[in-house]
């Protein structure tokens, strides 16, 4: 037997309608989405570098590269866009997660050919 019990679908008064959800989108201002997804892309970067605490088994270098690659682009797409006060932390952890990934690779990657090394240039510790 599960502890889990359904739950019954709520009545359509209770959940919000698509205006209301488009609207409260709307109220989110720009750095806040674009640092959101940010530390998103963060997280799952260092998940797949291995770096997530209890799990440092599970590696995935490859999807690591895209995303690391990702939030390189983002970035620096986003830089004239968010202040400073807001792309400091996150260039400082982009710089982390791509250390990280030259320290966990077995083939070292050429300077400047690393994951989102193509907007940040090369990356040196």
């Amino acid at each position: 037997m599960s502890d889990a019990t359904p739950t019954p679908e709520s009545p359509a008064g209770d959940s919000p309608d698509f205006d209301t959800l488009t609207r409260d989108i709307a109220d989110v201002p720009a750095v806040e989405v674009i640092t959101t997804v940010a530390v998103h892309l963060m997280s799952a970067a260092a998940v797949n570098l291995g770096l997530a605490e209890g799990d440092e088994g599970h590696k995935d270098l490859d999807e690591a590269r895209k995303l690391i690659h990702s939030l390189a682009g983002l970035l620096d797409a986003s830089a004239t866009e968010i202040s400073s006060f807001h792309a400091a932390p996150l260039r400082d952890g982009l710089k982390s997660l791509q250390l990280a990934f030259r320290e966990a690779s077995i083939v070292a990657d050429e300077p400047g050919q690393g994951p989102g090394e193509k907007y940040t240039g090369p990356v040196f510790g």
